[in-house]
């Protein structure tokens, strides 16, 4: 008999779908996937079925793909099947079989998922999976989260096989005499996860043979500490973290207070990439000079002052971009700074404009970043002002200083620091008879 009871608990009490869902059945044709497809159609879910043919065990794996084609024909149900050049892709991105094949098979699940209007994709993951997850982790290192191992559901993924053990599987395939195939790589100590299911779990197992249902107890606790964690987190984080146009602002005073201190700030910034060892090097800087930069894979944490701030990484914004006079406007990031002429010689104070003599322009005119020994005549001023000590006075963030577009003139003079100073020498006077009139603009 299929443990039909236990298993319409589990999905009730994990809230994994709801009556009416369309369920798309990830199907390797082993037993897991196996047992999984016939207690769905058992309990008259409306499924399709999926397979993924990775090219990786030649004659084996098309053996696989017919044998899940022909199940999901016997039971007259929807099949979807695709071919992978896993080798092909994990060498051009520069990373394992095994996550290429990963990162390729969710990619079509979802892709699928979506194309065919199914509500939710379930994996046939049991409680072996699960441990064996949790001591990946362990071995290279995580956090919290990483000790939950498996969830039952995230996101549009569900995990109906969770309630069930790997012995549990096998004789419940044997009970109910229910073909399946074997993949044969399930046997090579080559992988990771294989060396810790064949190797690692049974020693295991002879200190404590309830090792599933210890660890499964175990991942249960540490998921409800990962919830009391984010609610921790996000109680903090409404105090202590601003959210300005330019970045996230933390004070130095206010991390350095924090309890415990490396825990708390890698809970706040794990969003944004920083990993343990970034964060370490941030706690051991907080009373560094102004201008001390962090990076992650997408962002970057900079001492600015008082604060830290994180802000997306991004390459520079401009090199040596060029305004000829057929030119109508330069576009970078979501900005863009337009260009024309006019014969009015009105003029407007306003900083995201610059009014300048067009008689006193060499084109090409060059727009890039500031750079270091950079100096102009402030619009007012009569002598020459470093830039970067214009910066300091007006208080500009350092994240913005690398990034601030400066408009440079044919003859190397700066025109106009974008959005904040104009230079002096090429303001309108009696004398213009013709205004360019560069503008800032978002997009």
């Amino acid at each position: 008999m299929l443990p039909l009871t236990q298993f319409q608990d589990f999905i009730e009490h994990n809230k994994l779908f709801t009556p009416g869902n369309k369920i798309l059945l990830a199907v390797s044709g082993g037993k897991d996937s196996v047992l999984m497809l016939h207690l769905f159609k058992a309990i008259g879910i409306d499924v399709g079925v999926a397979h993924c043919n990775f090219n990786l065990r030649a004659d084996e794996a098309q053996r696989d793909e017919n044998f899940v084609k022909m199940l999901a024909s016997s039971l007259n149900l929807p099949f979807y099947v695709t071919h992978f050049d896993t080798k092909k892709y994990a060498i051009e991105n520069k990373i394992s079989t095994q996550m290429a094949a990963r990162s390729l098979r969710y990619q079509w699940f979802e892709e699928l998922r979506a194309k065919e209007n199914y509500d939710y994709i379930a994996l046939a993951q049991h409680q072996n999976d699960a441990v064996e997850t949790v001591l990946i982790n362990l071995t290279r290192g995580t956090g919290i989260s990483g000790l939950h191992g498996i969830l039952p559901k995230r996101d549009r993924l569900i995990r109906p096989l969770l309630f069930l053990n790997r012995q549990q599987i096998n004789e419940l395939i044997e009970e109910n005499d229910l073909s399946f195939v074997e993949d044969s790589s399930n046997l090579s100590t080559n992988y990771t996860r294989n060396k810790i299911r064949l190797q690692v779990i049974p020693h295991l197992q002879e200190i404590n043979p309830n090792l599933e249902k210890t660890f499964a107890e175990n991942m249960a606790r540490f998921s409800d500490i990962e919830d009391f964690l984010a609610l921790r987190i996000k109680k903090i984080a409404e105090k202590i973290i601003i959210k300005k146009g330019d970045g996230i602002y933390i004070s130095l005073n206010k991390i350095a207070n924090l309890n415990p201190q490396k825990l708390l700030l890698f809970e706040l910034l794990k969003s944004y990439n920083f990993t343990e060892t970034v964060i370490t090097e941030i706690l051991a800087s907080l009373k560094s000079l102004s201008g001390t930069h962090f990076f992650s894979v997408s962002h970057q944490a900079i001492i600015n002052r008082n604060d830290l701030v994180i802000v997306k990484k991004q390459d520079d914004i401009l090199i040596n971009q060029y305004f000829h006079p057929v030119t109508n406007t330069i576009k970078f990031g979501v900005h863009e700074i337009s260009q024309i002429f006019t014969d009015d010689l009105k003029f407007e104070v306003d900083k995201q404009k610059a009014f300048v003599d067009l008689g006193k322009l060499i084109f090409p005119l060059i727009l890039r970043n500031w750079q270091n020994g950079d100096k102009f005549i402030p619009l007012g001023m009569r002598n020459f002002k470093k830039i970067s000590d214009f910066f300091i006075d007006e208080k500009v963030p350092i994240h913005l200083k690398t990034s601030t577009p400066i408009l440079i003139n044919g003859n190397g003079d700066v025109i106009w620091i974008v959005g904040m100073r104009q230079d002096n020498r090429y303001k309108l006077t009696a004398t213009t008879k013709k205004v360019a009139i560069f503008e800032l603009k978002i997009n």
